[in-house]
């Protein structure tokens, strides 16, 4: 094993050409990457998949999970929603998470995204059990509804606060760091260039 020395290593890097070898209790430490899908591919420190995102977390940035600081820079342990570019998380939290929620409610903590954070998740070595998760699904399933009224102080919206279209005056905009109030553009005089919305409240 290249990260404890010690024999009995089975899981080789698949990068062609690399002889690393490693244990999966070892792996965290060594900083590898195992996909747990598909064809389950381990990858060493070097060979490792990267988030390919272009957004660095603020220095005062904190894990949406356990409220620590996530550190200036991405790394091995901090990771980052593909979808809102605004959830960060260790490593070890949203692993943490993904054991909790299994499969069927795994998602975003934040913008409550499934498709695109499921899919970098998996890719990026988190292991989602195939199963319900672990707390009362009818508890989960109301935590997990994304936010979808306007709380502006005047809803000028003809079809009330709960209206939304994909684009144009009546678009909902959530809170880009709360996600917990949204607005139609119209009803807070946002242009249709300003992609991203922060209430009063953050």
């Amino acid at each position: 094993c290249f990260v404890c020395g010690e024999s009995g290593a089975t899981i080789t890097c698949w990068q062609t050409g690399c002889e690393r070898s490693f244990h999966l209790p070892c792996s965290v430490e060594g900083g590898c990457v195992t996909q747990f899908v598909l064809q389950y591919r381990s990858f060493c420190w070097e060979h490792r998949p990267e988030q390919a995102v272009e957004a660095a977390p603020e220095q005062t940035t904190t894990c949406l999970i356990c409220l620590d600081p996530v550190g200036d820079r991405s790394s091995y342990g901090t990771m980052v929603c593909p979808a809102c570019k605004h959830a960060w998380f260790h490593r070890g939290c949203i692993q943490g998470q993904a054991v909790r929620d299994g499969i069927t409610c795994f998602r975003c903590p934040l913008c409550r995204d499934r498709d695109a954070f499921l899919s970098e998740m998996l890719t990026m070595g988190i292991r989602i059990p195939f199963r319900l998760p672990s707390w009362d699904s009818r508890e989960y399933e109301a935590l997990s509804e994304r936010h979808s009224r306007c709380d502006a102080s005047r809803c000028l919206c003809p079809g009330g606060r709960q209206q939304a279209e994909e684009e144009g005056p009546w678009e909902l905009l959530l809170c880009c760091s709360c996600a917990a109030e949204g607005t139609h553009r119209q009803c807070s005089s946002l242009s249709s260039s300003i992609s991203s919305w922060e209430c009063d409240s953050c």
